[in-house]
């Protein structure tokens, strides 16, 4: 897996119990993911499709600098699934895994479209 962005926890990342809140570390992978998989997929047009069960395994701090890794698990004809570990830069102690992420890209109808990485039928 590689890592392809850092994120520094900062006060206003914080929760009531003074860690990293896991709404906040959330929208950081989802906006992560599809910037990845717009990349692999060289489109712009992709929306979340589905979130596995999420698994949060260790807190991050104030003043943590977390990576979010990602890979591909598997390209259908209009969707990309990848998986998602973010782990503590200095530590490397991971603080939240996902299985499964899925992005479909859509037409100028909003409808599910092919890409042009699709498998043949």
């Amino acid at each position: 897996m590689k890592f392809y962005s850092r994120k520094w926890v900062k006060p206003e990342d914080l929760n009531a119990n003074g860690t990293l809140f896991g709404g906040r570390l959330l929208a950081w992978i989802d906006e992560e993911a599809v910037i990845y998989a717009m990349c692999q997929l060289d489109s712009k047009h992709l929306v979340t499709r589905f979130v596995s069960e999420v698994s949060f395994i260790n807190a991050a701090q104030h003043g943590d600098v977390i990576e979010l890794g990602l890979e591909t698990v598997s390209v259908g004809r209009t969707s990309i699934t990848l998986k998602c570990v973010a782990r503590n830069k200095v530590t490397k102690q991971d603080i939240l895994t996902i299985e499964r992420l899925v992005f479909v890209q859509l037409d100028e109808n909003g409808q599910p479209t092919a890409h042009k990485l699709a498998p043949e039928a």
